[in-house]
């Protein structure tokens, strides 16, 4: 497995698009640091490498992406088959990096001897829900601004898990820091006990052989 390792800093609004590229059967992998309890989302759509027109297109019938997604306790949270384009949802229960694998189900675009690429674009939502227009638009004005507040307040509800949740990292890395700093301060001290040991050890081994020599 060729895993491409994509670390995505949480930011208002946590949102991240990109696209990358894949070869036929070729699974790519992303780490997602994500807080616990919180919801993600992933919009994806696949496109052909077309040697003719050198370009790339849309996919034949056949092709479909397969969605795993797992903690690095290899708890698996999704794994789902999807066609050439759709959108997959998962929920952390606890902080951590999450896997988020993808991997296309079919060679057929494969042509004898040739190897085409696949572009996958992908756009990860971390703690926030889409506003669908259409619905807004239909909901009259009380509605639709009781609708953007709850939406609002899901993205303070991100940031104060964010907060939380990167406080809990710097806590432990403060602890990891003390704890590395007293282990330093301890050897110190042994190693210097042991320097006085065996000055102390050479001495007399020298005073005794001196006298055994009646050198003094």
């Amino acid at each position: 497995m060729q895993v491409l390792a994509v670390l995505l800093c949480l930011s208002f609004p946590p949102s991240a698009a990109f696209y990358l590229h894949a070869g036929e059967r070729e699974q790519k992998c992303l780490i997602e640091d994500v807080p616990g309890d919180t919801w993600v989302s992933g919009t994806f759509k696949i496109q052909q490498w077309d040697t003719g027109k050198l370009d790339f297109r849309e996919p034949g019938p056949g092709l479909g992406m397969f969605v795993t997604v797992t903690t690095y306790d290899d708890e698996v949270l999704l794994s789902k088959l999807f066609g050439p384009e759709g959108t997959f949802y998962f929920t952390s229960y606890s902080p951590g990096e999450h896997i988020i694998c993808l991997e296309s189900n079919s060679t057929r675009f494969v042509s004898a001897g040739e190897r085409r690429l696949q572009r996958i674009h992908l756009d990860i939502r971390v703690g926030e829900h889409d506003l669908d227009a259409a619905i807004a638009q239909a909901k009259d004005k009380v509605n639709e601004v009781t609708f953007k507040l709850e939406h609002l307040m899901e993205q303070i509800e991100q940031i104060l898990k964010e907060q939380n949740y990167q406080r809990d990292r710097e806590e432990i890395f403060r602890k990891t820091s003390e704890d590395t700093n007293s282990n330093v301060l301890w050897w110190a001290f042994a190693q210097t006990l042991i320097f006085i040991s065996v000055g102390v050890f050479q001495m007399k081994y020298l005073k005794d052989f001196f006298i055994a020599k009646k050198l003094v």
